[in-house]
């Protein structure tokens, strides 16, 4: 009997053993048939990014890439880069503290205790919109050191981390909430405040990507995609890894490796896939669109996807940014604008 035990007891190790290594060996990726250099539009400026906003990148350093590119203010230690105006910086803690930076000096002006992880903040003239990771969200403004308001959605349990960030549009701040949901709030009249529904999932809803064309906003959840504007809502859905606007075109990306082109309305124009691979950073200008591939390659198409041409950018080691025209990757940047798809 003891020996039958043994050998049971011998054969479900091995058996778990198997399927453990036959789990780990059967993730596949993306192996591009061709691949060709970068070198040419690459320089190096030493970094190495931590941690992602929507808005920007914080480096090990304590310094932080943003939207003009790698800046000399250090956010202080255990800060994380959330946006910046034309005149400050706004940096969050583990602690809940917002703490507000003035560009032309490099001091802190305000440090504001929140008493939450900040997700994510926006500042446009003096006014502070955040979302803290307990899904409440609020309105702050400079000049008069208050909140103007602050109110708190629903629970949520699980959230993606690319968390979008608030957006201000004339009068009104648009929240990107944790649950799914646009709340509009009207920062003269905090009381009229107006919900869009994007999707009801119960983890893994929060909006990861919020911005405009002209009229029409454009948002999206890990599950679901919509534009709300003069047309009224439309949505689609999809796996969604990451999305780019331009030339009044949407570009999605899914977790399939497909990358589609879709109008306004969100119909389909045109598709590409790239089979396993896996996004972990997107844009699109100038007629071509960029999608690199979590194991280094850079994917470079004609804007109506069907034209293609893949840099090998090396394996990539620590997170990575796009920014107008420039990828920043493992202490190198990389000139976009200098890679075609021929």
């Amino acid at each position: 009997m003891q020996k039958l035990s043994l050998s049971i007891f011998s054969f479900i190790s091995l058996m778990t053993a198997s399927l453990i290594f036959s789990g780990c060996s059967s993730k596949q990726y993306f192996e591009p048939k061709q691949t060709f250099s970068a070198s040419n539009a690459a320089n190096s400026y030493g970094g190495t990014i931590v941690d992602l906003s929507r808005d920007g990148a914080t480096l090990k350093n304590g310094k932080y890439i943003g939207k003009a590119g790698v800046s000399t203010i250090d956010l202080g230690e255990g800060y994380r880069f959330l946006s910046e105006s034309p005149s400050y910086v706004l940096a969050g803690n583990a602690e809940g503290v917002l703490k507000i930076i003035d560009k032309s000096t490099g001091d802190a002006v305000r440090a504001v205790a929140l008493h939450v992880p900040i997700v994510s903040a926006t500042i446009k003239n003096g006014v502070i919109a955040y979302i803290l990771n307990n899904n409440a969200f609020g309105v702050y403004q400079i000049a008069d050191n208050r909140k103007v308001i602050e109110s708190r959605s629903e629970r949520t349990f699980a959230i993606d981390t690319r968390a979008a960030s608030p957006m201000f549009i004339d009068n009104l701040a648009v929240m990107p909430m944790l649950d799914g949901k646009l709340i509009i709030v009207n920062g003269k009249n905090t009381e009229d405040a107006k919900v869009v529904y994007l999707s009801s999932e119960k983890v893994f809803n929060n909006v990861v990507y919020l911005s405009r064309m002209g009229n029409t906003m454009v948002a999206a959840t890990p599950k679901k995609l919509i534009t709300l504007g003069n047309g009224g809502k439309r949505e689609y859905r999809a796996n969604i890894s990451d999305v780019a606007i331009a030339d009044g075109n949407v570009y999605l990306f899914t977790k399939e490796g497909d990358i589609i082109k879709l109008d306004i309305a969100l119909n389909p124009l045109a598709k590409k896939r790239f089979k396993y691979a896996h996004f972990s950073a997107s844009t699109a200008f100038g007629g071509k669109v960029f999608a690199l591939d979590q194991e280094g390659s850079l994917i470079v198409l004609n804007s109506d996807l069907s034209k293609y041409k893949v840099y090998d950018l090396g394996e990539v080691d620590s997170p990575v940014f796009i920014t107008g025209s420039k990828l920043y990757k493992d202490g190198k940047i990389i000139e976009l604008s200098k890679l075609g798809y021929e």
